[in-house]
C-alpha cells in the first residue's frame, strides 16, 4: 500500500501525461544537469516479466540494507510493481541497447537470470535483489523502497546519463569501498 504523507491517494487527482510548459521544461533541464547512473528495475508481474529503465536510484540504509527507486506513475508496469519483489540492475557502459530496450525501444530479448527473490538481467555491472519494504507517494512518481536480500558487482565502466544523453562513467579509480 502506498503511504501518502500529504493526502489520501483517493483524494489526489490522477496526473495525466502532458506536454511540459516552459517552466516545467526548464525544471526538467535543470534536473538533467545532475549526472546519474542508469538502472533497470525488473520484476515478475501478474501475467509477464517486466523491466523499467530508471535513473532515479539511491541507497537508503546499511542496516537494514535498503535501496530506493522512483517509478513514474505513467509507466505501463507501474501498478504491477506494488508489493512485488524486484531487482535493481545497474548497467555497464556497453549496455545502452539494454537501457533503450526497457525504455520503449525494444530490441532482442535480453538474457534473464532467476534470482533469489526476483528476476535479474545477465552480466549487469551490479544488481540488488529486493523484497518490498515500503512505497510512498512522490507526486507523479512512486518511491519504492526495497530490502536488499542479494547483491553483487563486476568490474567495468558504468553507463551514465546527463543532459539527456548517455555517457560513460569510467572505472578508473578505486572507490572508498577499498578503504573499508
Amino acid at each position: 500500500m502506498i503511504a501518502t504523507p500529504k493526502q489520501d491517494a483517493a483524494a489526489r487527482p490522477s496526473i495525466p501525461p502532458k506536454v511540459l510548459r516552459p517552466r516545467e521544461h526548464h525544471f526538467r533541464g535543470s534536473l538533467g544537469r545532475f549526472a546519474t547512473g542508469v538502472a533497470i528495475v525488473t520484476f515478475d508481474g501478474v501475467t509477464k516479466r517486466h523491466g523499467i529503465t530508471v535513473n532515479s536510484f539511491t541507497s537508503v540504509s546499511m542496516e537494514p540494507p535498503l535501496v530506493l527507486v522512483s517509478i513514474a506513475r505513467s509507466t505501463k508496469a507501474h501498478d504491477e510493481l506494488e508489493g512485488r519483489p524486484f531487482t535493481v540492475n545497474i548497467l555497464g557502459a556497453e549496455q545502452r541497447a539494454l537501457a533503450l530496450h526497457f525504455a520503449g525501444k525494444p530490441s532482442d530479448e535480453p538474457a534473464w537470470i532467476e534470482g533469489e527473490v526476483a528476476p535479474r538481467l545477465n552480466n549487469v555491472l551490479a544488481f540488488f535483489e529486493c523484497k518490498p519494504w515500503a512505497a510512498y507517494d512522490g507526486g507523479d512518481h512512486t518511491l519504492y523502497l526495497g530490502e536488499v536480500v542479494d547483491f553483487n558487482y563486476r568490474s567495468g565502466d558504468a553507463l551514465g546519463f546527463a543532459n539527456s544523453n548517455f555517457t560513460t562513467i569510467p572505472e578508473s579509480q578505486l572507490g572508498i569501498e577499498e578503504l573499508l
